[in-house]
């Protein structure tokens, strides 16, 4: 850091520090180069500092995670029915998170982990309380939402972590390949339209939450929800097992 900064070395005394200069520090960084000695050079102290401060890497990405996720304000458009609210809340969750990388692994690990992405949560909870579902059946409807998006953002931001002029290259060349090995396969391929991966993105969002809405409408318990889901997993009790919802949960886990 610059030598005008507080947390400047003065002297020859260790610079001092607290969590909101660790959260700054963290978010410049930003979740994907984040790491206790990334932000300890940052800050002009060793690794060791930071402990006194938070507990570990988990700590240090909770910290981090938490702030940037404060930052996320969903937008309700209150004349949207459920399907299409959902999707709207799946695609600014998925914007969001694309323009933080890294923070789509944060996400994958707990979620929610902190306050805020608890409060994000309930958000959507309760914007989905307003369209008429009770909680239980609310959080049933955003849990699977944001897990879906969170997987899908995961894999957009792994393949854009990767490219660069080498990574794009070695694509080329197993498309190539697999056109040049698989003559049906490579055909197929041709015929199909470019899409881009945020459109690719939506329609397979758009299809999943389609399908979850009708199986969860507004005022189906959510054992029942959870049963037909299994159902039609193929999670079909055999006899002289447990039938009840907290089971057929437990076995699609």
């Amino acid at each position: 850091m610059s030598g005008s900064g507080p947390l400047a070395r003065n002297g020859g005394r260790p610079a001092t520090i607290d969590v909101a200069d660790i959260v700054a520090a963290g978010r410049e960084l930003g979740m994907r180069d984040l790491s206790l000695s990334a932000v300890a050079a940052r800050l002009g102290v060793t690794p060791a500092a930071l402990y006194r401060h938070v507990d570990g890497r988990w700590g240090l990405e909770q910290l981090v995670g938490e702030s940037l996720l404060a930052d996320l304000e969903l937008d309700d458009d209150p004349q949207e029915g459920v399907e299409a609210h959902l999707v709207g809340f799946s695609a600014q969750l998925r914007r969001f998170t694309l323009e933080h990388p890294g923070l789509a692994d944060y996400l994958q690990s707990v979620f929610p982990r902190g306050d805020s992405g608890a409060a994000l949560m309930m958000s959507e909870v309760a914007a989905l309380e307003r369209r008429g579902y009770d909680t239980s059946a609310a959080l049933v409807l955003t849990n699977a939402a944001a897990a879906l998006t969170i997987g899908l953002a995961a894999a957009e931001d792994h393949r854009s972590a990767e490219d660069h002029p080498e990574g794009r290259r070695r694509r080329e060349e197993a498309a190539e390949r697999i056109v040049a090995e698989h003559p049906a396969l490579g055909a197929a391929y041709t015929r199909m339209p470019y899409v881009t991966g945020e459109v690719f993105t939506r329609l397979l969002l758009t299809a999943a939450i389609g399908g979850l809405v009708a199986v969860a409408p507004v005022g189906r318990p959510v054992d029942e929800i959870i049963a037909e889901l299994g159902r039609r997993g193929g999670l079909v009790p055999s006899p002289g097992r447990d039938t009840g919802p907290e089971a057929v949960a437990a076995e699609a886990r």
